[in-house]
């Protein structure tokens, strides 16, 4: 049977104690604050960041991962005996990390055979993809099966981020100061997605978290109405935030399972606290 060895980067936001079961490598991204540098995931974990972030008055910036972070990873898993290696990345749109992925895969090609997919989402809409095809993989699945399964599960994703301030948004060069403030004024809450493209756009902005929270209601319904669903509850501070929105959401929908993921220091570098996240997927 061959053996198909899966890697992702730290933005999938995957827990650790589900990658060490899957067998999931992870390439971290990194978050700077000034000159202090901090592998996301392994430095630096979601508690810390947000701490360090209320605590700090600073505003973190972030870097991808080097080519050769991946080749050490790649190199390895080859070591191990892997026939193939799927190396699943945050949307090339949003970030160098996929690019740095394929720049490793052509130094190593002869030693390893390397498929890299950009996954064209993020965070928790990567680990849906990264999830399923580790699990694909333990079952015996060839290369082709498994990319098969992620991408056509890419194209059932639905997934809303209910931003807290636009502040981030700004200071990440999203939007406007003029946007940021007017928006801030008016406690407008912005309700982001990723297109097909794996470009963050704004899908709508309402006035108020709980209006907000009803808008994505009605977006979910019009891409899962009458269909099972299972949650994946995104959070970067306030679990309680993601908890009150899930009890709204099981009203309309009927949910199979719900997964609560803390959003890690990357993601959270570019969104802020009090972000919250839902990610729906057919049964």
């Amino acid at each position: 049977m061959s053996q198909v060895r899966i890697v992702t980067d730290s933005t999938a936001d995957i827990p650790a104690d589900l990658r060490e079961r899957l067998g999931i490598e992870m390439v971290p991204l990194k978050v700077l604050f000034g000159s202090e540098a901090f592998r996301d995931g392994v430095d630096m974990g979601p508690e810390q960041f947000y701490d360090k972030l209320a605590s700090s008055g600073m505003f973190p910036t972030t870097s991808q991962p080097s080519p050769a972070d991946f080749i050490q990873v790649y190199e390895r898993l080859a070591d191990e005996g892997a026939d193939s290696i799927i190396s699943i990345h945050l949307s090339s749109q949003m970030s160098g990390t996929y690019q740095s992925a394929l720049v490793a895969k052509s130094m190593i090609d002869e030693k390893a055979d390397i498929e890299v997919v950009d996954s064209r989402t993020a965070s928790c809409g990567i680990g849906i993809l990264v999830v399923a095809a580790a699990e694909a993989a333990k079952q015996g699945k060839s290369k082709s099966e498994i990319l098969e399964r992620i991408a056509s599960l890419r194209q059932n994703i639905g997934l809303y981020f209910l931003v807290d301030t636009l502040e981030y948004l700004h200071k990440g060069g999203r939007i406007g100061k003029a946007a940021a403030l007017f928006g801030s004024l008016l406690n407008i809450k912005p309700i982001l997605s990723v297109n097909d493209d794996g470009v963050v756009y704004s899908v709508d902005k309402v006035r108020g978290q709980k209006k907000a929270m009803n808008r994505i209601v009605e977006l979910l319904q019009k891409d899962f109405a009458g269909k099972p669903i299972e949650l994946i509850m995104g959070y970067t501070t306030g679990r309680e935030t993601a908890e009150e929105f899930f009890s709204l959401l099981k009203q309309h929908f009927d949910v199979k399972s719900v997964q609560y993921t803390h959003i890690g220091p990357v993601i959270g570098a570019h969104v802020g606290p009090g972000t919250v996240a839902a990610f729906g997927i057919p049964v």
